[in-house]
């Protein structure tokens, strides 16, 4: 099956930015704060821009396996009992693609006055930081929509903050590698993001991080935090990547996540929900329930990350002794997994689906694609499982991801990518799961959630059948994007 050429991928990576999308809802003395998905219904309705990759399109699709390259519950908490919860002053509410996501959002208020700021969460860095007196070039200000409207964007200066203090070069989060190559006693960073010319240099600060108890009463708790005046970014931060700044919630003593512990300010802990219909929570302090799944955290001391184990793996009847670790890392859209798990998970799959596979084709990140017949509704997939080390299922609820064809008709993938080195677990891979990355414990656990009260929850049910086969429905929506990339001819960056 022929698929019309691609323009370039790194004209099409751009973002949106909007502010004050969170709700207000809080629950008890906890953190957290909203995440917006760039293509998401929300982004999209406050912009007024409906010609944006459709969900679920090839166009949606490959730009997430692009960036994956080159950057690699309302009440919730409540609802088990827990306290000393905070979240963020606009809500803990978060958005992202239905599909899978891309970025995920957070919609965060700092510095006295208080500015807004989207930025986008990455559990695979460690930084905080906002565009901020950008050097010329060094920062993205804003969007121009085709309609010719400009959305500015906001830029972060510590002498507008009467918080606001730079962090000197003698503070013990600044480190020897960190030291400014002027007389200046500022204590710089420059942090390179796996792609060489990906990276975000600029000095260190600290100022306030507007946030709330996460209860009824949402009393005001502002927490003094240390995060980077972004000067000068380089390479995907400027083509849409994390215009507007990246929230690093890795397990280093920089991180927004570590600050607030060693504040007291919450426990060393932080969840993340997945929900099914694309809608998530995130909160800090909350350490999970008895009733949890959970495995051990593998830690390096010279680069620690939310690394596991997994020992097994499962795709329908079939299960292969393979142990190897891999990273939960919330900033990756697919889950990449090196051989032999690559091997084994994709022809065990394709050994047990009806559909007639698509020919490989180059245009598609996928490797393991199938073809729906006409009017076809629902398909069968073998149930996948994850067994960690400990011994605790991981079950796999939504491998798949479906596009439309040129022809009309539509396809479904298996939506996992090989990898030559590194094992990541992807977004695709956490929904419909209630995260929580305790580092107390030093464990990752992990419960079905649909991330709303059951009693407000209005969408599919996330217990997975536990039979060798379930049945999938692709929801098709009417997709009126042509397959051919055109994002360049809708937003231009500032």
């Amino acid at each position: 099956m022929a698929w019309p050429p691609f323009t370039s991928f790194c004209s099409c990576l751009l973002f949106v930015f909007f502010f004050g999308l969170g709700s207000r809802i809080c629950y008890g003395f906890r953190f957290g704060f909203d995440i917006h998905h760039r293509f998401s219904d929300p982004v999209k309705g406050f912009l007024g821009l409906d010609d944006l990759p459709e969900k679920g399109s090839l166009d949606y699709y490959v730009l997430m396996a692009y960036r994956d390259r080159l950057i690699r519950a309302r009440h919730l908490a409540a609802s088990y009992g827990q306290s000393s919860l905070l979240t963020f002053a606009s809500g803990n509410d978060t958005f992202f693609s239905r599909s899978l996501g891309f970025l995920h959002y957070a919609n965060v208020s700092v510095g006295t006055p208080s500015l807004s700021f989207l930025v986008a969460l990455d559990t695979g860095s460690n930084l905080f930081w906002l565009p901020c007196d950008c050097k010329k070039g060094g920062c993205v200000t804003g969007l121009q929509t085709s309609s010719g409207d400009e959305i500015k964007f906001n830029i972060y200066s510590p002498n507008n903050s009467s918080t606001s203090e730079k962090l000197s070069s003698d503070s013990t989060l600044c480190r020897p590698s960190d030291q400014c190559s002027s007389a200046s006693s500022n204590c710089c960073y420059k942090i390179v993001y796996l792609s060489s010319n990906t990276s975000s240099t600029g000095i260190l600060v600290e100022d306030v991080l507007r946030l709330v108890t996460d209860d009824d009463q949402s009393k005001a708790v502002d927490a003094r935090i240390t995060f980077g005046c972004g000067q000068i970014q380089t390479g995907t931060f400027l083509m849409g990547a994390a215009p507007n700044g990246l929230f690093g919630l890795g397990m280093q003593d920089i991180s927004v996540p570590s600050i607030l512990a060693k504040n007291r300010l919450a426990s060393n802990s932080f969840a993340l929900c997945f929900g099914l219909d694309g809608v998530g929570r995130i909160n800090f302090g909350f350490n999970g329930s008895s009733d949890q799944s959970e495995t051990p955290f593998n830690v390096r001391q010279s680069h620690p990350s939310y690394n596991i184990s997994i020992t097994r793996i499962t795709v329908g009847s079939n299960s292969s002794e393979l142990e190897f670790s891999a990273i939960f890392d919330s900033g990756t859209a697919f889950t990449h997994l090196s051989d032999p798990a690559y091997t084994f998970i994709s022809e065990t799959f394709n050994s047990k689906v009806e559909e007639k596979r698509n020919s490989p084709d180059s245009v598609i990140p996928f490797e393991y694609c199938y073809e729906l017949r006409a009017n076809q509704s629902t398909f069968k997939i073998p149930n996948m499982n994850l067994t960690m080390k400990g011994g605790d299922n991981y079950f796999v609820k939504h491998p798949t991801a479906s596009i439309p064809t040129p022809e009309g008709g539509h396809l479904y993938c298996l939506a996992l990518l090989k990898s030559e080195d590194i094992n990541i677990i992807g977004q695709n891979f956490m929904v419909g799961y209630h995260l929580v990355f305790d580092r107390e414990k030093m464990v990752l656990g992990w419960k079905d959630s649909n991330c709303y009260n059951d009693e407000n929850s209005n969408i599919l049910p996330t217990t997975p059948s536990h039979s060798p086969v379930a049945n999938h429905s692709p929801k098709w929506k009417s997709f009126t994007c042509t397959l051919t990339i055109r994002l360049v001819s809708y937003l231009a960056l500032v």
